[in-house]
């Protein structure tokens, strides 16, 4: 699925805080699907990508809707994150197949052409995008304990995180199996 359009913004960036919001607008994109593990919060609950909470809330503010995809098995995590950001989530997402993009691009109300797919694999989020016909950007994958499959074709399917670039340590308020 070829896209038509030409997008005034990068396909790869070292954050979500540091897509431009007014890039996507004047793209004409009005909803942006984010993946949370490594995109948001690293798996393994140590670090909260920088600014993303502000840039939730800024895209939020300027009319961008957003919808959380995982493929994580710990619907727990999810729907924390989801109430906490205020944005609706669907988990296991079972990334790349279409059927949970196509149910966000729906439960948006818009087109696979006016949404964003913002994740850090290749191989799930941005090949995801791609079958579901939404434009996509790849983040660069928080610091997190690697699987066994990333360790043999993670340089290929993820961008690491860039040494020096600050990160924030995620200290939960609450213990997510309270909710």
């Amino acid at each position: 699925m070829k896209h038509q359009k030409n997008y005034c913004f990068p396909k790869q960036s070292s954050t979500l805080a540091s897509i431009s919001l007014n890039s996507l607008l004047e793209s004409q994109i009005y909803g942006a699907i984010l993946d949370l593990d490594n995109t948001i919060v690293s798996e393994d609950d140590q670090y909260l990508s920088p600014g993303a909470e502000d840039w939730i809330k800024e895209a939020k503010r300027v009319g961008l809707q957003c919808y959380i995809l995982s493929n994580g098995k710990r619907k727990y995590r999810v729907k924390y994150w989801s109430s906490y950001l205020e944005i609706p989530a669907l988990s296991p997402a079972k990334k790349p197949l279409t059927k949970s993009f196509h149910r966000a691009i729906g439960y948006m109300n818009l087109t696979a052409a006016q949404v964003v797919v913002i994740g850090d694999s290749r191989h799930t989020d941005i090949l995801g995008a791609h079958l579901s016909g939404c434009p996509s950007i790849q983040v660069a994958s928080l610091p997190h304990p690697p699987r066994w499959w990333e360790k043999l074709l993670g340089r290929y399917i993820q961008t690491p995180y860039p040494k020096g670039l600050d990160l924030s340590k995620f200290q939960p308020s609450i213990h997510y199996k309270q909710l």
